[in-house]
């Protein structure tokens, strides 16, 4: 009785995991997480973005001032679950230009 029990209880166990391992996050959730992101960072300020996610792969295109802000858009669009890589094709254009 008490190797049945153990079974069991292994048993839900591991059917718990796979079910947390096989959770997707759809296109429609990275997108709004990466635009949330993006729009809420005091130094990227990426609210004028435009964001494209095709199979978790992230487009962020749009302009920033510095190298340094075109690196953190990217480093946080990584940062959003469920992405699986990321297209920066931000440009840089120096305030002015």
């Amino acid at each position: 009785m008490r190797i049945l029990s153990l079974f069991l209880v292994f048993f839900f166990l591991f059917q718990t995991v796979a079910v947390f391992a096989d959770d997707k996050v759809s296109d429609d959730m990275i997108y709004d997480q990466v635009r949330r992101k993006l729009a809420n960072d005091p130094d990227v300020k990426g609210g004028n973005f435009e964001v494209e996610v095709k199979d978790g792969v992230v487009t962020i295109k749009g302009a920033v001032e510095k190298d340094k802000l075109k690196a953190k858009a990217e480093h946080l669009t990584k940062k959003v679950k469920g992405v699986k890589g990321v297209v920066n094709q931000l440009v840089v254009k120096p305030r002015g230009a």
